[in-house]
Order: structure tokens, then C-alpha cells, then sequence
């Protein structure tokens, strides 16, 4: 069992930035790909980027590319993610999800281990 919990998220006006981290605890952690995702209220939940175990390949969201940045420290057993340019339909809960696979892909279903979710709010 991974273990996985979020934190940083908040209030932000649009076009700030924020800083989530996940912190991951009960396995090796440099065994998993880690991944962020996100759900807004009567959405479905929507995959925003992954990292491979060791951090050598990234993969976005064309909805996040170039605003978003995924990173991992196995040393630290965590993994951020870097939110620039936000916008109002960036709101939501952002989920910190983990998987064994090299490259999980971009459904939920594609990920065995979720966090709680931390909420992100961005104010126009």
C-alpha cells in the first residue's frame, strides 16, 4: 500500500501561482510513477500530469502545458506540482495519485493509489 497525502492547496486570484506537494509514505517510493489529477464540481475528474519513477520523463495535460510542472524528489518522498497563470477553471480538488507502471497513462483508472485531494480555488 502507498499512502499518499496532498497539501498546498488555497485561495489564489487569477493569474497567481501555487505549489502543491504530496507526500507519500508505506512503499518505496522511487517503485512508482506518480501523477496529478484534478475533479471540479460536476465534472469528471480530469488527468493533469505524470512523472516516471526516476523523474526522467514527464507528460501534461495540452489544458496545463506550459502553466504546470511536475516534480518529484525521491530522496523526500514527495512530488509537486508547479501551478502558474492560474485561471477560475483551473478550481478544483487536485488528487495526487501513484502507480507501479513506467507510464500509467492519463485515465483514473490507470492509477491504483489516490490521495484525499487538496482544494484549489482561483478567484477572477
Amino acid at each position: 500500500q502507498v499512502q499518499l497525502v496532498e497539501s498546498g492547496g488555497g485561495l489564489v486570484q487569477a493569474g497567481g501561482s501555487l505549489r502543491l506537494s504530496c507526500a507519500a509514505s508505506g512503499r518505496t517510493f522511487s517503485n512508482y510513477a506518480m501523477g496529478w489529477f484534478r475533479q471540479a464540481p460536476g465534472k469528471e475528474r480530469e488527468f493533469l500530469a505524470t512523472i516516471t519513477w526516476n523523474g526522467g520523463s514527464t507528460y501534461y495535460a495540452d489544458s496545463v502545458k506550459g502553466r504546470f510542472t511536475i516534480s518529484r524528489d525521491n530522496a523526500k518522498n514527495t512530488v509537486h506540482l508547479q501551478m502558474n497563470s492560474l485561471k477560475p477553471e483551473d478550481t478544483a480538488v487536485y488528487y495526487c495519485v501513484a502507480d507501479r507502471e513506467y507510464y500509467p497513462g492519463t485515465r483514473y483508472q490507470d492509477y491504483d493509489y489516490w490521495g484525499q485531494g487538496t482544494q484549489v480555488t482561483v478567484s477572477s
